[in-house]
């Protein structure tokens, strides 16, 4: 198995997340007391949120690239960004190396896409529901995603940064979101994407109005399958 390199700290509550979310996988497929060869670099989340605010994102993906090649430099064979927001600076950091980086937005349209659903309602960030570099991407893979109201989305963005990235989960918050997945339903959403990796942390996909699928939980899933092959080229999907 090869290392996986993950890019983390934004926030540390879903990079804890990931890293159990991957060493699960690998014990699940290689049995006993099996885990991941990991590198994590925990980056300091309000350092980027500053730079999120300031629209300042060619900063920011200095930022992150600089954490990529460190984690090339250190044996990665992969590297994972793990947060849906700062995959608006993907494209940027995937040129900065050579191990392939492992897109949260592929991953997951690629996901939907197999299910045959197609008008997915994504839960995020306001950058990632609104900047539309998310949802032109998906758009590529034959989808149609929908973004809630701009009331809905701020109240979407609040409780992701000041309820979750702090370790809050409400029951109250949730009701909001379920509230809002209901509204979409009515609209035409067919399924719904956790947008965000700590969404998790608040919402089971498997207990929502419509499908869910958890881009945390997907992009974990792939990192180990392109982790585990002998051929570490990015995954093509068809």
């Amino acid at each position: 198995m090869k290392t996986i390199g993950l890019i983390g700290g934004m926030s540390f509550e879903s990079s804890a997340v990931y890293y159990r979310l991957i060493n699960e996988a690998v014990r699940d497929r290689l049995g006993g007391i099996a885990s991941a060869e990991i590198l994590m670099h925990s980056l300091n989340f309000a350092e980027i949120v500053a730079l999120q605010k300031a629209d300042r994102w060619d900063e920011a993906a200095e930022r992150l690239s600089a954490s990529a090649r460190m984690l090339e430099r250190g044996g990665a064979g992969c590297v994972l960004i793990c947060t849906n927001t700062m995959h608006l600076v993907a494209d940027a950091v995937s040129s900065a190396i050579s191990a392939p980086l492992l897109n949260i937005v592929d991953v997951t349209a690629d996901a939907i896409r197999m299910t045959g659903l197609r008008r997915p309602l994504l839960l995020a960030t306001r950058y990632t529901m609104e900047h539309g570099f998310y949802t032109e991407r998906m758009r590529t893979f034959g989808l149609d995603p929908m973004v809630p109201e701009k009331s809905d989305r701020g109240a979407v963005h609040a409780v992701i940064f000041d309820e979750l990235c702090a370790g809050q989960v409400k029951d109250a918050s949730r009701d909001r979101y379920l509230a809002i997945i209901d509204k979409a339903r009515a609209a035409g959403a067919d399924c719904v994407i956790l947008g965000c990796t700590e969404i998790c942390l608040l919402l089971d996909p498997y207990d929502l109005p419509l499908p869910g699928f958890d881009s945390t939980r997907l992009h974990c899933q792939a990192a180990v399958e392109l982790a585990m092959k002998a051929d570490l080229r990015q995954p093509e999907f068809t």
